[in-house]
């Protein structure tokens, strides 16, 4: 048996046997720990406040549960109201597009309408497609609060309410949305209640038990997320090393498919950049991305077409990418929490991986708060200069060009808006040395 599954086997938990046949089509057979955890106590009608991260199995525990409770109760009265049975809140698009793909595999045998609404595009189809009638409503809070208050749909019937990792929530601002939601649910007594986050702090908790039936803790320790399949390491280039170790590590290392972690989308830019420039086939994903260039740029890395994502957090948050055998912390995150978030993107369903931070005279204060997170010290890792690798110019990211119309309503103004827009975006004409070490 792989070491991140347990010997509680899915057949064994009370579940709807159409549920049964999906797990069982999906070649679900044995629960992780999460799963094992949480799903007696949530198929026993328990509230669950679940730490866990993404990779640890968390949604299929809580999609099991929902489709339970609903599959249950339908089958003891069949619902007439189109309205939503279940609401699933997700941080960010990508994490509830997840989510939806999770459903529709778990939901091949049952039946239930499963419908998605988040920022980015498709206003129009995901409003008629919530007026049309749904079980399960999966979103983002901000788009789900704009349909909930122009009556698209209503709260009044929800029996199932999942937040996930809901420390992002704090994090992105949507705990006002959140709670705006949790206040208008029927009762918690009436209701399962589901929450998962990446560290059950003082907040997360206090959530919980304000809008929670006396939920029960179950707890994946952040060094077990991690495991013992993760490699780390940690080199302490200056800023101006970064970018040669960061090519040196990938020419020796040449990793299958790997992420590199960034905190900024400028410096996102520049990194891809230098991939690009010596011939490391790369894809940029950052806020300034639309959604659906962002939605093929990952299937491309996804499918291996791109060996190499570069991607700040918010932007990698909560995506499900297979295989990646390495995650290169380019700039050290300044939240422990993050470390965690990073490194699981590897080492996935009982894979290995490695992951190797560059502590930057910028970054490295963060190094001591994330060795005590993690529990443990990360092993140091020696460069000299000729392992260093002199860089190629880096290839310039493409910008959106203002409208033509807008210049030619103004006179051509565009001479006058090179200068800003190059010293912005590009800077002065410098030696690649120079730009290297930015």
């Amino acid at each position: 048996m792989s070491a991140h599954l347990t010997d509680t086997a899915f057949s064994s938990l009370p579940l709807h046997p159409l549920l049964q046949k999906g797990l069982q089509q999906a070649g679900f057979e044995f629960c992780t720990p999460i799963q094992a955890q949480s799903l007696p106590l949530l198929l026993a009608n328990h509230d669950v406040a679940g730490q866990a991260q993404t990779g640890t199995g968390k949604t299929i525990a809580f999609l099991l549960a929902t489709f339970q409770r609903l599959l249950a109760n339908q089958d003891a009265q069949k619902p007439t109201s189109k309205q939503p049975r279940a609401l699933i809140l997700a941080p960010t698009r990508e994490l509830a597009i997840q989510i939806v793909k999770d459903a529709e595999l778990l939901n091949s045998h049952a039946g239930l309408r499963i419908v998605i609404a988040h920022g980015g595009k498709d206003y129009q189809r995901q409003r008629d497609a919530i007026d049309e009638g749904c079980d399960v409503l999966i979103g983002t809070p901000g788009r789900l609060l704009d349909f909930h208050k122009q009556r698209v749909f209503n709260l009044n019937n929800i029996e199932a309410v999942v937040l996930d990792e809901a420390d992002r929530m704090f994090d992105l601002g949507f705990i006002k949305d959140v709670r705006f939601f949790l206040r208008r649910l029927p009762s918690p007594e009436k209701r399962l209640g589901m929450l998962f986050s990446a560290t059950l702090s003082y907040k997360v908790t206090e959530l919980a038990y304000e809008h929670m039936n006396n939920p029960e803790k179950v707890q994946v320790e952040p060094e077990k997320m991690m495991g013992d399949r993760i490699e780390e390491w940690v080199y302490y280039p200056s800023n101006e090393e970064k970018i040669p170790l960061l090519l040196a590590l990938i020419k020796r290392i040449q990793p299958i498919r790997s992420i590199v972690f960034v905190n900024t989308k400028q410096v996102a830019e520049r990194v891809w950049g230098f991939l690009e420039g010596n011939g490391y086939k790369a894809a940029l994903l950052s806020g300034d991305v639309p959604q659906k260039k962002r939605e093929s740029l990952l299937k491309h890395f996804q499918d291996g077409e791109f060996p190499y994502l570069v991607a700040t957090d918010v932007a990698a948050r909560g995506l499900h990418i297979p295989e990646v055998s390495h995650v290169f912390n380019f700039d050290l995150p300044q939240d422990a929490e993050d470390y965690v978030h990073r490194t699981g993107r590897t080492a996935r369903a009982g894979a290995s991986g490695i992951a190797i931070s560059l502590a930057c005279e910028e970054y490295a204060f963060s190094l001591p708060d994330i060795e005590q997170y993690i529990k443990h010290k990360l092993p140091v890792a020696q460069s000299t200069d000729e392992q260093l690798e002199t860089p190629q110019p880096r290839i310039r990211a493409e910008r959106n060009p203002p409208p033509r119309h807008k210049n030619k309503a103004r006179g051509d103004k565009s001479h006058n808006n090179r200068p800003r827009s190059g010293k912005r975006n590009n800077g002065p004409k410098k030696p690649v040395t120079s730009d290297a070490n930015q």
